[in-house]
């Protein structure tokens, strides 16, 4: 998070400032430009030109979107994506919406490629993309749909990730490798639980965007779900399978938190839409860096077998307070005293008390069991994975 800044209002937001005047340079590969060019100074659009395109797709959205409207807030997640001198990396923003943040990053001398669905922000940022003769590529595309289990060709916005990463020009790299890609976006609250477990079930199977390696997500997400990301063990009621399987497999960094209504949304009647506080805090929007352990895939665990993992955990959360060993036995492990002494974990443990790491060595003890077969979750995992997927 950021320290010694105030928040930014909506009043601050309603202005559409000129970016910086810096000159552009060109760092993408050879199969998109002419390296070594300069490029004039970008300006954020016209605010009545931004304005008309937020209220056509007020008319034609039936999802509730954000954009960052402001250039005070655009600087400061672009500071946040930045990674020190030299040439800036080749960052993917989805759903750009005016391109406030593209322009932002351009600027700042970032390679974009921008994934967006509508087609009045991708009409204009595909102007902006002609202007700059390689900085940035515009693909009409939904980052939600990549990959989709439905047959036969795809049609815009649904993408294929290889098809992606061919235009981006990216290719695939061991696990332990460096961090391949970067990604900016900002994740709708409609599903926003249903997103978040679709990532952390490719990030465990490196399937789509995770067959390219340990691809780094910079997402806006609510307070609420942040809460419950970075839950401690004991805390039955946010202490859940995604905060378990989360803290495995990301190491999760909070970068910055924002008011809602520092964001311009798509609604009808101009509203902001701010979510209403329940019994965890949701007051902020916040900036998480989700970056892939390098070591997520040591022991038993592989991505062969991480559906049956992750179908462990989240049966492990059906009752959070139940007994270790009561689930165990339900699991038809008659020797699960044996195998608790083993592990140094009590036996009246409660499922909510064990820690990430407990699941994940339970898991590799459970491998390594006569009694145990991957066949034994094989319906339930499945299903859960359709349905993350559908």
């Amino acid at each position: 998070m950021l320290a010694g800044r105030a928040p930014l209002g909506a009043a601050g937001c309603g202005l559409f400032l000129a970016a910086g005047r810096r000159p552009l340079r060109c760092w993408l590969s050879p199969c998109w430009v002419t390296a070594g060019r300069q490029y004039p100074s970008l300006r954020v659009a016209e605010p009545a030109k931004e304005k008309r395109l937020v209220r056509k797709e007020q008319r034609s959205s039936l999802v509730v979107r954000r954009f960052i409207a402001c250039p005070q807030l655009a600087r400061t997640v672009r500071r946040c994506l930045q990674g020190g001198a030299g040439p800036q990396p080749l960052l993917l923003e989805f759903a750009p919406g005016p391109g406030i943040l593209t322009r932002s990053l351009l600027d700042a001398g970032f390679r974009v490629v921008a994934l967006e669905s509508n087609s009045d922000f991708l009409t204009d940022l595909q102007s902006l993309e002609n202007s700059l003769d390689g900085q940035l590529k515009v693909i009409h595309g939904d980052f939600f749909r990549l990959d989709p289990l439905a047959k036969g060709a795809l049609k815009p916005p649904a993408v294929s990730s290889d098809k992606l990463f061919e235009t981006m020009g990216v290719a695939a790299v061991p696990w332990k490798a460096d961090v391949p890609l970067k990604i900016f976006g900002i994740i709708p609250e409609q599903l926003e639980r249903n997103r978040l477990w679709r990532l952390l079930f490719a990030m465990y199977e490196c399937s789509s965007i995770y067959r390219y390696g340990r691809v780094e997500l910079n997402l806006f997400i609510s307070e609420k779900e942040y809460t419950v990301l970075t839950a401690k063990p004991g805390k039955s009621k946010i202490y859940q399978a995604l905060t378990v399987l989360a803290q495995l497999g990301y190491e999760i960094e909070l970068l910055h938190k924002e008011p809602w209504s520092s964001f311009a949304t798509n609604l009808k009647n101009g509203g902001l839409a701010i979510p209403k506080a329940g019994r965890l805090p949701n007051d902020h929007i916040c900036l998480v860096r989700l970056t892939p352990q390098q070591n997520l895939f040591t022991g038993g665990l592989k991505p062969s077998n991480a559906s049956t993992f992750i179908f462990m955990v989240k049966q492990s959360f059906a009752k959070p307070k139940s007994k270790l060993t009561d689930r165990l036995n339900s699991w038809s492990l008659d020797n699960s005293d044996t195998l608790l002494k083993a592990l140094e974990i009590p036996k009246n443990a409660a499922m909510c008390n064990l820690y990430p790491e407990d699941y994940k060595r339970l898991f590799e003890a459970l491998q390594n069991s006569d009694l145990f077969a991957e066949t034994f979750f094989h319906d339930e995992v499945l299903a859960s994975t359709r349905t993350m997927n559908s």
